[in-house]
Protein backbone atom coordinates (compact mmCIF):
# COMPACT_ATOMS: atom_id res chain seq x y z
CA UNK A 1 0.00 0.00 0.00
CA UNK A 2 0.79 3.49 -1.30
CA UNK A 3 -0.48 6.00 1.11
CA UNK A 4 -1.44 9.38 -1.22
CA UNK A 5 -2.10 11.51 1.94
CA UNK A 6 -1.03 12.03 5.26
CA UNK A 7 -2.84 14.36 7.85
CA UNK A 8 -0.99 15.61 10.93
CA UNK A 9 -3.16 16.63 13.88
CA UNK A 10 -2.71 18.06 17.65
CA UNK A 11 -4.04 16.60 20.27
CA UNK A 12 -3.52 18.85 23.43
CA UNK A 13 -5.99 17.28 25.54
CA UNK A 14 -8.61 14.41 26.02
CA UNK A 15 -11.19 16.98 24.69
CA UNK A 16 -8.66 17.06 21.69
CA UNK A 17 -8.77 13.32 21.37
CA UNK A 18 -12.21 12.66 21.63
CA UNK A 19 -12.69 15.32 18.79
CA UNK A 20 -10.46 13.54 16.26
CA UNK A 21 -12.18 9.89 17.17
CA UNK A 22 -15.14 11.71 16.28
CA UNK A 23 -13.47 12.83 13.02
CA UNK A 24 -12.56 9.13 12.22
CA UNK A 25 -15.53 7.62 13.36
CA UNK A 26 -17.44 9.85 10.48
CA UNK A 27 -15.56 8.76 8.03
CA UNK A 28 -14.68 5.26 8.49
CA UNK A 29 -16.96 2.80 6.40
CA UNK A 30 -17.33 -0.95 6.95
CA UNK A 31 -14.22 -3.02 5.80
CA UNK A 32 -11.95 -0.43 7.16
CA UNK A 33 -8.99 -1.46 9.13
CA UNK A 34 -7.52 1.22 11.67
CA UNK A 35 -3.66 0.15 12.56
CA UNK A 36 -2.82 2.13 16.04
CA UNK A 37 1.05 2.69 16.05
CA UNK A 38 2.54 4.27 19.20
CA UNK A 39 4.60 3.14 22.50
CA UNK A 40 3.32 2.48 25.46
CA UNK A 41 0.96 5.12 27.21
CA UNK A 42 0.68 6.60 24.22
CA UNK A 43 -3.19 7.33 23.57
CA UNK A 44 -4.03 4.50 21.38
CA UNK A 45 -6.59 2.80 23.75
CA UNK A 46 -7.77 6.80 24.29
CA UNK A 47 -8.55 7.28 21.02
CA UNK A 48 -9.93 4.16 19.83
CA UNK A 49 -12.53 4.45 23.10
CA UNK A 50 -12.95 7.84 21.37
CA UNK A 51 -14.04 6.38 17.99
CA UNK A 52 -16.26 3.87 19.43
CA UNK A 53 -18.20 5.86 21.08
CA UNK A 54 -18.82 8.31 18.60
CA UNK A 55 -20.07 5.73 16.40
CA UNK A 56 -22.03 4.77 19.49
CA UNK A 57 -23.21 8.26 19.67
CA UNK A 58 -22.75 7.77 23.41
CA UNK A 59 -19.41 9.89 25.34
CA UNK A 60 -20.18 7.57 28.41
CA UNK A 61 -20.18 4.28 26.30
CA UNK A 62 -17.90 1.78 28.78
CA UNK A 63 -15.11 0.98 26.39
CA UNK A 64 -13.05 -1.81 27.98
CA UNK A 65 -9.30 -2.28 26.89
CA UNK A 66 -8.84 -5.79 25.00
CA UNK A 67 -5.67 -6.48 26.58
CA UNK A 68 -6.09 -9.74 27.81
CA UNK A 69 -9.04 -10.50 25.81
CA UNK A 70 -7.28 -9.76 22.62
CA UNK A 71 -10.60 -8.48 21.10
CA UNK A 72 -13.83 -6.83 21.96
CA UNK A 73 -17.19 -5.81 19.62
CA UNK A 74 -19.30 -3.42 19.50
CA UNK A 75 -22.62 -3.91 17.67
CA UNK A 76 -23.22 -0.56 16.64
CA UNK A 77 -24.12 1.51 13.67
CA UNK A 78 -21.66 -0.01 11.81
CA UNK A 79 -20.16 -2.84 13.88
CA UNK A 80 -16.45 -2.53 15.50
CA UNK A 81 -14.18 -4.82 16.68
CA UNK A 82 -11.42 -3.90 18.76
CA UNK A 83 -8.11 -5.44 18.85
CA UNK A 84 -5.13 -5.72 21.01
CA UNK A 85 -2.72 -7.83 19.42
CA UNK A 86 0.51 -6.98 22.40
CA UNK A 87 0.01 -10.13 23.37
CA UNK A 88 0.01 -12.21 20.19
CA UNK A 89 2.43 -15.07 20.02
CA UNK A 90 2.30 -15.32 16.03
CA UNK A 91 0.65 -14.11 13.05
CA UNK A 92 -1.16 -17.23 12.47
CA UNK A 93 -3.06 -16.28 15.61
CA UNK A 94 -5.19 -13.57 13.26
CA UNK A 95 -7.43 -16.17 11.73
CA UNK A 96 -8.28 -17.67 15.07
CA UNK A 97 -9.06 -14.19 16.26
CA UNK A 98 -11.56 -13.71 13.03
CA UNK A 99 -9.89 -10.37 11.94
CA UNK A 100 -10.07 -10.60 8.45
CA UNK A 101 -13.72 -11.56 9.26
CA UNK A 102 -14.71 -9.07 11.32
CA UNK A 103 -13.31 -6.48 8.83
CA UNK A 104 -15.07 -7.38 6.03
CA UNK A 105 -18.36 -6.25 7.58
CA UNK A 106 -17.69 -4.03 9.66
CA UNK A 107 -14.39 -1.49 11.29
CA UNK A 108 -11.30 -3.33 13.16
CA UNK A 109 -9.73 -0.88 15.61
CA UNK A 110 -6.30 -2.57 15.83
CA UNK A 111 -3.43 -1.70 19.12
CA UNK A 112 -0.52 -3.39 18.35
CA UNK A 113 -0.42 -3.72 15.01
CA UNK A 114 3.42 -4.33 14.85
CA UNK A 115 3.18 -7.74 15.81
CA UNK A 116 1.76 -9.05 12.40
CA UNK A 117 3.01 -6.16 10.19
CA UNK A 118 2.39 -7.98 7.04
CA UNK A 119 -1.53 -7.98 7.84
CA UNK A 120 -1.83 -4.41 7.92
CA UNK A 121 -0.42 -3.36 4.75
CA UNK A 122 -3.95 -1.85 3.57
CA UNK A 123 -4.53 -0.81 6.43
CA UNK A 124 -5.73 2.93 7.59
CA UNK A 125 -2.19 4.07 9.49
CA UNK A 126 -2.35 5.95 12.39
CA UNK A 127 0.61 6.94 14.49
CA UNK A 128 0.71 8.39 18.02
CA UNK A 129 3.92 10.71 19.60
CA UNK A 130 4.46 12.46 22.28
CA UNK A 131 4.64 16.15 21.98
CA UNK A 132 5.07 17.92 25.25
CA UNK A 133 2.19 16.94 27.36
CA UNK A 134 0.35 16.24 24.53
CA UNK A 135 0.26 14.23 21.56
CA UNK A 136 1.21 14.36 17.88
CA UNK A 137 -0.90 12.08 15.30
CA UNK A 138 0.04 11.36 11.43
CA UNK A 139 -2.65 9.71 10.03
CA UNK A 140 -1.62 8.06 6.68
CA UNK A 141 -4.33 6.89 4.24
CA UNK A 142 -4.92 4.41 1.69
CA UNK A 143 -6.51 5.84 -1.78
CA UNK A 144 -9.88 4.25 -0.85
CA UNK A 145 -10.08 5.96 2.46
CA UNK A 146 -8.02 9.27 1.66
CA UNK A 147 -11.34 11.35 0.41
CA UNK A 148 -13.38 10.45 3.15
CA UNK A 149 -10.80 11.35 5.76
CA UNK A 150 -9.69 14.68 4.01
CA UNK A 151 -13.64 15.55 4.04
CA UNK A 152 -14.14 15.13 7.52
CA UNK A 153 -11.37 17.24 8.34
CA UNK A 154 -12.51 19.51 6.04
CA UNK A 155 -15.85 19.65 7.75
CA UNK A 156 -13.50 19.80 11.35
CA UNK A 157 -12.11 23.36 9.94
CA UNK A 158 -15.10 24.50 8.62
CA UNK A 159 -16.78 24.37 12.10
CA UNK A 160 -13.36 25.62 13.95
CA UNK A 161 -13.99 28.75 11.29
CA UNK A 162 -17.85 29.48 12.28
CA UNK A 163 -16.92 29.41 16.15
CA UNK A 164 -17.70 25.48 17.06
CA UNK A 165 -13.94 24.85 17.99
CA UNK A 166 -15.60 22.31 20.89
CA UNK A 167 -18.72 20.89 18.81
CA UNK A 168 -19.64 17.36 19.13
CA UNK A 169 -20.18 16.03 15.73
CA UNK A 170 -22.56 12.99 15.86
CA UNK A 171 -23.55 11.24 12.69
CA UNK A 172 -27.53 12.00 11.67
CA UNK A 173 -28.25 10.19 8.57
CA UNK A 174 -27.01 9.85 4.66
CA UNK A 175 -30.37 10.06 2.54
CA UNK A 176 -31.06 8.96 -0.97
CA UNK A 177 -28.84 11.54 -2.78
CA UNK A 178 -25.41 12.08 -2.09
CA UNK A 179 -25.64 14.22 0.82
CA UNK A 180 -25.16 13.37 4.60
CA UNK A 181 -26.08 15.17 7.82
CA UNK A 182 -24.62 15.27 11.12
CA UNK A 183 -25.60 16.64 14.29
CA UNK A 184 -23.63 19.69 15.70
CA UNK A 185 -23.34 19.80 19.72
CA UNK A 186 -21.99 22.05 22.09
CA UNK A 187 -22.96 22.26 25.85
CA UNK A 188 -25.39 24.90 26.84
CA UNK A 189 -26.00 25.70 22.67
CA UNK A 190 -28.96 24.39 20.77
CA UNK A 191 -28.01 21.69 18.59
CA UNK A 192 -27.85 22.95 14.10
CA UNK A 193 -27.61 20.43 11.48
CA UNK A 194 -23.99 19.96 9.22
CA UNK A 195 -25.35 19.23 5.44
CA UNK A 196 -22.22 17.92 3.62
CA UNK A 197 -23.13 18.01 0.06
CA UNK A 198 -20.37 18.43 -2.54
CA UNK A 199 -21.22 20.18 -5.70
CA UNK A 200 -21.82 17.24 -8.19
CA UNK A 201 -19.08 15.98 -10.54
CA UNK A 202 -17.92 13.35 -12.55
CA UNK A 203 -21.04 11.56 -12.92
CA UNK A 204 -21.62 9.57 -15.70
CA UNK A 205 -23.09 11.13 -18.57
CA UNK A 206 -26.63 9.58 -19.69
CA UNK A 207 -28.08 11.29 -23.00
CA UNK A 208 -27.02 14.29 -24.91
CA UNK A 209 -23.76 14.85 -22.71
CA UNK A 210 -25.43 15.60 -19.58
CA UNK A 211 -25.39 13.05 -16.48
CA UNK A 212 -28.93 12.13 -14.89
CA UNK A 213 -28.89 14.77 -12.16
CA UNK A 214 -28.88 17.21 -14.80
CA UNK A 215 -31.61 15.86 -17.12
CA UNK A 216 -33.74 15.57 -13.48
CA UNK A 217 -32.87 19.11 -12.45
CA UNK A 218 -31.55 18.39 -9.26
CA UNK A 219 -29.78 20.75 -7.28
CA UNK A 220 -26.51 20.86 -8.08
CA UNK A 221 -24.58 22.60 -5.13
CA UNK A 222 -25.78 24.35 -1.31
CA UNK A 223 -26.65 27.20 -2.88
CA UNK A 224 -29.81 25.83 -4.31
CA UNK A 225 -30.82 24.85 -0.58
CA UNK A 226 -29.80 28.58 0.78
CA UNK A 227 -31.47 30.21 -2.13
CA UNK A 228 -34.68 28.11 -1.62
CA UNK A 229 -34.18 27.74 2.29
CA UNK A 230 -33.82 31.96 2.21
CA UNK A 231 -37.07 32.70 0.06
CA UNK A 232 -39.13 30.22 1.65
CA UNK A 233 -38.34 31.74 5.10
CA UNK A 234 -38.72 35.34 3.87
CA UNK A 235 -42.20 34.50 2.66
CA UNK A 236 -43.33 33.23 6.09
CA UNK A 237 -42.89 29.45 5.90
CA UNK A 238 -40.57 27.77 8.31
CA UNK A 239 -37.30 26.70 6.53
CA UNK A 240 -33.58 26.32 8.72
CA UNK A 241 -31.72 29.60 9.34
CA UNK A 242 -27.95 29.24 7.74
CA UNK A 243 -25.66 29.89 10.71
CA UNK A 244 -22.62 29.15 8.18
CA UNK A 245 -22.04 28.44 4.95
CA UNK A 246 -19.24 27.45 2.59
CA UNK A 247 -20.72 27.29 -1.05
CA UNK A 248 -17.31 25.90 -2.41
CA UNK A 249 -17.22 22.95 -0.60
CA UNK A 250 -20.55 22.55 -0.32
CA UNK A 251 -21.01 22.79 3.29
CA UNK A 252 -23.78 24.17 6.14
CA UNK A 253 -24.41 24.61 9.67
CA UNK A 254 -28.33 25.19 10.03
CA UNK A 255 -30.65 25.45 12.30
CA UNK A 256 -32.41 22.21 13.99
CA UNK A 257 -35.85 22.60 13.44
CA UNK A 258 -36.98 19.45 15.75
CA UNK A 259 -37.15 15.71 14.99
CA UNK A 260 -41.09 15.53 15.62
CA UNK A 261 -42.33 13.71 12.50
CA UNK A 262 -46.09 12.53 10.73
CA UNK A 263 -45.88 9.09 11.76
CA UNK A 264 -46.47 7.11 15.19
CA UNK A 265 -44.69 4.66 16.34
CA UNK A 266 -45.10 1.42 14.98
CA UNK A 267 -45.50 3.60 11.09
CA UNK A 268 -49.14 4.70 11.27
CA UNK A 269 -49.47 8.77 9.73
CA UNK A 270 -51.14 11.24 11.61
CA UNK A 271 -53.67 12.45 10.38
CA UNK A 272 -54.02 15.98 11.79
CA UNK A 273 -50.37 16.78 10.97
CA UNK A 274 -51.08 15.55 7.01
CA UNK A 275 -54.08 17.92 7.24
CA UNK A 276 -51.56 20.73 8.49
CA UNK A 277 -49.02 20.12 5.60
CA UNK A 278 -52.36 20.08 2.72
CA UNK A 279 -53.23 23.36 4.38
CA UNK A 280 -49.62 24.87 4.30
CA UNK A 281 -49.30 23.73 0.41
CA UNK A 282 -52.53 25.81 -0.28
CA UNK A 283 -50.68 28.91 1.88
CA UNK A 284 -47.49 28.45 -0.56
CA UNK A 285 -49.66 28.13 -3.64
CA UNK A 286 -51.80 31.25 -2.77
CA UNK A 287 -49.55 33.27 -2.56
CA UNK A 288 -47.34 32.71 -5.78
CA UNK A 289 -43.89 31.30 -5.89
CA UNK A 290 -41.46 33.76 -3.76
CA UNK A 291 -39.45 36.39 -6.71
CA UNK A 292 -36.15 35.51 -4.93
CA UNK A 293 -34.12 33.32 -3.90
CA UNK A 294 -30.94 35.07 -2.15
CA UNK A 295 -27.97 33.06 -1.71
CA UNK A 296 -24.92 35.33 -1.07
CA UNK A 297 -24.36 39.36 -1.51
CA UNK A 298 -24.66 39.39 -5.02
CA UNK A 299 -25.70 35.72 -6.06
CA UNK A 300 -29.21 34.16 -6.51
CA UNK A 301 -30.45 30.77 -7.22
CA UNK A 302 -33.22 30.65 -9.65
CA UNK A 303 -34.56 26.82 -9.65
CA UNK A 304 -35.40 24.94 -12.75
CA UNK A 305 -38.16 24.46 -14.87
CA UNK A 306 -39.86 20.72 -13.73
CA UNK A 307 -40.12 20.48 -17.81
CA UNK A 308 -40.51 17.48 -20.05
CA UNK A 309 -37.16 16.56 -20.06
CA UNK A 310 -36.65 16.27 -16.22
CA UNK A 311 -40.15 14.60 -16.26
CA UNK A 312 -39.99 11.99 -18.60
CA UNK A 313 -35.74 10.79 -17.85
CA UNK A 314 -37.73 10.01 -14.13
CA UNK A 315 -40.26 8.08 -15.60
CA UNK A 316 -37.85 5.71 -17.83
CA UNK A 317 -36.06 4.84 -14.54
CA UNK A 318 -39.33 2.49 -14.49
CA UNK A 319 -37.73 1.02 -17.78
CA UNK A 320 -34.46 1.30 -16.89
CA UNK A 321 -34.13 -0.41 -13.49
CA UNK A 322 -37.65 -1.45 -12.40
CA UNK A 323 -38.49 -3.94 -15.28
CA UNK A 324 -35.38 -5.53 -15.68
CA UNK A 325 -35.89 -6.24 -11.33
CA UNK A 326 -39.24 -7.52 -11.57
CA UNK A 327 -39.08 -9.21 -15.26
CA UNK A 328 -35.42 -9.78 -15.61
CA UNK A 329 -35.50 -8.38 -19.00
CA UNK A 330 -34.45 -4.77 -20.92
CA UNK A 331 -37.75 -2.74 -22.50
CA UNK A 332 -37.70 -3.49 -26.13
CA UNK A 333 -36.94 -0.38 -28.47
CA UNK A 334 -41.32 -0.03 -29.42
CA UNK A 335 -41.83 -0.59 -25.45
CA UNK A 336 -39.83 2.31 -24.99
CA UNK A 337 -41.25 4.45 -27.51
CA UNK A 338 -45.14 3.48 -26.62
CA UNK A 339 -44.07 4.28 -22.98
CA UNK A 340 -41.87 7.72 -23.96
CA UNK A 341 -45.20 8.82 -26.30
CA UNK A 342 -48.13 8.38 -23.48
CA UNK A 343 -45.66 10.32 -21.18
CA UNK A 344 -45.37 13.43 -23.37
CA UNK A 345 -49.31 13.24 -23.87
CA UNK A 346 -49.53 13.60 -20.29
CA UNK A 347 -46.80 16.17 -19.60
CA UNK A 348 -48.46 18.27 -22.72
CA UNK A 349 -51.69 18.46 -20.02
CA UNK A 350 -49.40 18.80 -17.13
CA UNK A 351 -48.11 22.21 -18.86
CA UNK A 352 -51.88 23.69 -18.83
CA UNK A 353 -52.25 23.50 -15.55
CA UNK A 354 -51.21 25.75 -12.48
CA UNK A 355 -47.64 26.10 -12.15
CA UNK A 356 -45.56 27.37 -9.65
CA UNK A 357 -42.54 26.44 -6.92
CA UNK A 358 -42.84 22.94 -6.65
CA UNK A 359 -40.80 21.27 -3.46
CA UNK A 360 -40.50 17.70 -5.01
CA UNK A 361 -40.34 15.85 -2.50
CA UNK A 362 -42.96 16.84 -0.18
CA UNK A 363 -43.83 13.75 2.20
CA UNK A 364 -43.19 12.99 6.03
CA UNK A 365 -39.56 12.45 6.50
CA UNK A 366 -39.02 15.91 5.31
CA UNK A 367 -41.48 17.79 7.09
CA UNK A 368 -40.84 18.33 11.13
CA UNK A 369 -43.89 18.88 13.30
CA UNK A 370 -43.42 21.61 15.56
CA UNK A 371 -45.75 21.13 18.53
CA UNK A 372 -44.89 24.51 20.35
CA UNK A 373 -45.29 26.84 17.21
CA UNK A 374 -48.34 28.38 15.65
CA UNK A 375 -49.87 28.51 12.15
CA UNK A 376 -47.24 27.72 9.42
CA UNK A 377 -44.63 28.18 11.82
CA UNK A 378 -45.59 24.78 12.87
CA UNK A 379 -44.38 22.75 10.01
CA UNK A 380 -40.25 22.98 9.24
CA UNK A 381 -39.35 22.75 5.88
CA UNK A 382 -35.89 20.94 5.74
CA UNK A 383 -35.72 19.08 2.13
CA UNK A 384 -35.91 21.95 -0.42
CA UNK A 385 -33.08 22.27 -2.25
CA UNK A 386 -34.56 20.10 -5.20
CA UNK A 387 -37.14 22.85 -6.13
CA UNK A 388 -38.47 23.15 -9.28
CA UNK A 389 -41.06 25.34 -11.30
CA UNK A 390 -43.52 23.45 -12.26
CA UNK A 391 -47.41 21.68 -11.59
CA UNK A 392 -48.36 22.93 -8.13
CA UNK A 393 -50.66 19.70 -7.93
CA UNK A 394 -47.05 17.58 -7.67
CA UNK A 395 -46.05 18.45 -3.79
CA UNK A 396 -49.95 17.82 -3.07
CA UNK A 397 -49.00 14.07 -4.89
CA UNK A 398 -45.97 13.48 -2.88
CA UNK A 399 -47.68 14.67 0.56
CA UNK A 400 -51.06 12.58 -0.06
CA UNK A 401 -49.30 9.22 -1.45
CA UNK A 402 -46.54 9.47 1.23
CA UNK A 403 -43.65 6.91 -0.41
CA UNK A 404 -42.81 6.40 3.71
CA UNK A 405 -45.87 5.68 4.80
CA UNK A 406 -49.31 3.90 3.57
CA UNK A 407 -52.06 6.41 3.06
CA UNK A 408 -55.51 4.84 3.31
CA UNK A 409 -57.82 6.17 0.57
CA UNK A 410 -59.93 7.79 2.87
CA UNK A 411 -56.61 9.50 4.40
CA UNK A 412 -55.55 10.33 0.53
CA UNK A 413 -59.08 11.96 0.33
CA UNK A 414 -59.05 14.13 3.55
CA UNK A 415 -55.85 15.55 2.49
CA UNK A 416 -56.99 16.43 -0.76
CA UNK A 417 -60.12 18.29 0.65
CA UNK A 418 -57.88 20.05 3.27
CA UNK A 419 -55.90 21.57 0.21
CA UNK A 420 -59.14 22.43 -1.67
CA UNK A 421 -61.03 23.81 0.94
CA UNK A 422 -57.50 25.68 1.91
CA UNK A 423 -57.93 27.12 -1.93
CA UNK A 424 -59.72 30.23 -1.50
CA UNK A 425 -58.74 31.90 -4.54
CA UNK A 426 -60.92 32.84 -7.64
CA UNK A 427 -58.08 31.14 -9.68
CA UNK A 428 -58.05 27.34 -8.52
CA UNK A 429 -60.27 25.10 -11.23
CA UNK A 430 -60.54 22.14 -8.86
CA UNK A 431 -61.28 19.78 -11.90
CA UNK A 432 -57.91 20.68 -13.53
CA UNK A 433 -56.24 20.15 -10.15
CA UNK A 434 -57.95 17.04 -9.91
CA UNK A 435 -56.46 15.90 -13.14
CA UNK A 436 -52.99 17.47 -12.67
CA UNK A 437 -52.98 15.57 -9.49
CA UNK A 438 -53.33 12.48 -10.69
CA UNK A 439 -50.75 12.89 -13.70
CA UNK A 440 -48.17 14.09 -11.00
CA UNK A 441 -49.09 10.85 -8.62
CA UNK A 442 -48.69 8.61 -11.68
CA UNK A 443 -45.36 10.75 -12.53
CA UNK A 444 -44.28 10.55 -9.15
CA UNK A 445 -45.16 6.77 -8.41
CA UNK A 446 -43.37 5.54 -11.51
CA UNK A 447 -40.28 7.00 -10.88
CA UNK A 448 -40.39 5.82 -7.38
CA UNK A 449 -40.20 2.26 -8.46
CA UNK A 450 -37.02 2.74 -10.97
CA UNK A 451 -35.45 4.92 -8.05
CA UNK A 452 -36.21 2.38 -4.83
CA UNK A 453 -34.67 -0.27 -7.48
CA UNK A 454 -31.67 1.79 -8.56
CA UNK A 455 -30.88 2.57 -4.75
CA UNK A 456 -31.16 -1.05 -3.62
CA UNK A 457 -29.34 -2.60 -7.12
CA UNK A 458 -26.63 0.50 -7.87
CA UNK A 459 -25.86 1.98 -4.78
CA UNK A 460 -26.46 -0.78 -2.13
CA UNK A 461 -29.46 0.13 0.20
CA UNK A 462 -31.29 -2.99 0.26
CA UNK A 463 -33.60 -1.32 2.37
CA UNK A 464 -35.69 0.89 -0.29
CA UNK A 465 -36.93 -2.48 -1.72
CA UNK A 466 -39.67 -2.83 1.13
CA UNK A 467 -41.59 0.39 -0.06
CA UNK A 468 -42.42 -1.37 -3.33
CA UNK A 469 -45.69 -2.35 -2.97
CA UNK A 470 -46.85 0.72 -1.03
CA UNK A 471 -45.51 2.39 -4.21
CA UNK A 472 -47.97 -0.21 -6.34
CA UNK A 473 -50.64 0.26 -4.41
CA UNK A 474 -50.77 3.91 -5.27
CA UNK A 475 -50.00 3.29 -8.51
CA UNK A 476 -52.85 1.07 -8.93
CA UNK A 477 -54.93 3.23 -7.26
CA UNK A 478 -54.46 7.22 -9.21
CA UNK A 479 -54.10 5.02 -12.17
CA UNK A 480 -57.99 4.93 -12.47
CA UNK A 481 -58.55 8.27 -13.47
CA UNK A 482 -59.90 8.83 -16.75
CA UNK A 483 -56.82 10.83 -18.01
CA UNK A 484 -54.55 7.68 -17.64
CA UNK A 485 -56.68 5.27 -19.27
CA UNK A 486 -54.01 4.32 -21.55
CA UNK A 487 -50.86 4.31 -19.20
CA UNK A 488 -52.78 2.02 -17.05
CA UNK A 489 -53.40 -0.44 -20.16
CA UNK A 490 -49.81 -0.08 -20.98
CA UNK A 491 -48.78 -1.24 -17.09
CA UNK A 492 -51.10 -4.04 -16.85
CA UNK A 493 -50.13 -5.35 -20.26
CA UNK A 494 -46.30 -5.52 -18.84
CA UNK A 495 -47.54 -7.03 -15.93
CA UNK A 496 -45.66 -3.33 -14.38
CA UNK A 497 -48.22 -3.56 -10.82
CA UNK A 498 -48.20 -7.36 -10.36
CA UNK A 499 -46.89 -8.41 -6.47
CA UNK A 500 -43.56 -9.96 -6.65
CA UNK A 501 -43.76 -13.71 -6.55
Amino acid sequence: MSAQRSFTRVLPDEGATDRLGQDLAIALRPGDVVALHGDLGMGKTALARAVIRALADDPALEVPSPTFTLAQSYALRIPVHHFDLYRLSGAEELEELGLEEAASGGIALVEWPERAPDAFADAIRVTLRERGTGRTVEIAAPSGAEPRLARSFAIRSFLDRAGHQEARRSYLLGDASIRAYETITRPGVPPLILMDAPERRDEPVLRDGLPYSRLARLAQSVAAFVGVANALREAGFSTPRIHAQDLEQGLLLVEHLGEEHFVATGGAPLEARYLAAARLLAALHERGSPSRFPVAPGVEHVPPLYDRTALGVETELLLDWYLPFVKGRAASGAERHTFQNLWQALFARLETAEQGLVLRDFHSPNIIWREQEQGLARLGLVDVQDAVFGPVAYDVASLALDARATISPSLERAILDAYRAARTGAGFDPARFEEAYAISAAQRNTKLLGTFVRLARRDGKPGYLHHLPRIRTYLRRVLAHPVLHGLRAFYEAHGLLEEEQ
